[in-house]
């Protein structure tokens, strides 16, 4: 009798071993997923995973309580989203309104300017729609993707700087990038980051995007940030600038607006769009 009894016991510990390697495979899984996304919707992956909407949420609770994630407006975001880059085949999927509203103020801000310098990443490649209807003007930019949407849908005039191209987010760095980027002046520069933080400034995972950046800033006459909420308060590898040498910051409402005053106050208008 003992010996049936004890064996039960190793198979009822054996299923929960088997479970639990299977949940902790899974969740693995879907932290990839979100770090690669940039965000997670629990509606628009749960029949990518095949599982239920149930299993999947508490799958998410449980990354989120192990602080790999963090939850925001219905959305779950990586808490280290400092460190990754959305490649850009995941750009378009990762679009959200915030992000839409954001690529409309910024271009609200290009009305009266004839140059601009577009960054490289997600949010630059956003207002690329709206600046069709913009008057023809001089865009410089480090993507690939930026300039081959702009040549495709406008009939403004695209300065493509050279230099390595980095495949994952088609934007070019190193000194190739940089010296070029030295001998321009444009108006404005848009640009993104990885992190943003007032005693750290504005971050990026690698050196050489960050020096490319850098040069970018110092290139225009005024900086914008173009920056979705959950990017403040995070902070990356490599800084390129300070929050105090933006002009603008254009992100979300989801900002708090005490947060957006305490950046305000190093220097830079915030606008909550």
């Amino acid at each position: 009798m003992r010996e049936r009894f004890n064996h039960m016991c190793k198979g009822v510990n054996q299923m929960s071993s088997s479970f639990q390697g299977r949940a902790f495979d899974r969740q693995q899984r879907i932290l990839s997923y979100v770090r690669n996304e940039g965000r997670a919707v629990v509606s628009e992956i749960a029949d990518l995973f095949a599982i239920s909407p149930v299993t999947l949420r508490r799958d998410l609770r449980a990354l989120e309580s192990q602080r790999l994630i963090v939850r925001s407006y219905g959305a779950f975001y990586p808490t280290d989203i400092g460190r990754y880059e959305t490649p850009v085949e995941n750009r378009h999927k990762a679009r959200t309104e915030e992000r839409l509203a954001i690529a409309e103020a910024a271009v609200a801000l290009m009305a009266d300017v004839g140059t601009v310098l577009l960054d490289e990443g997600a949010l630059p490649e956003d207002l690329v729609g709206p600046m069709r209807r913009l008057q023809r003007m001089t865009v410089v930019t480090r993507s690939l993707t930026v300039a081959a949407e702009l040549g495709r849908q406008t009939d403004h005039d695209v300065i493509i700087v050279g230099g390595r191209l980095r495949p994952a987010t088609m934007g070019t760095v190193d000194r190739w990038a940089t010296a070029m980027l030295a001998e321009l002046n444009v108006d404005l520069a848009f640009m993104g980051a990885n992190g943003v933080s007032i005693d750290r400034g504005l971050t990026t995972p690698d050196p050489s995007v960050a020096q490319a950046k850098t040069a970018a800033m110092l290139a225009a006459r005024q900086s914008v940030l173009l920056c979705e909420h959950t990017r403040f308060g995070v902070i990356s590898f490599a800084k390129f600038a300070d929050v105090g040498q933006l002009a603008w910051v254009v992100t979300g409402k989801q900002l708090s607006r005490s947060s957006a005053q305490r950046y305000g106050a190093a220097g830079p208008r915030v606008l909550r769009v």
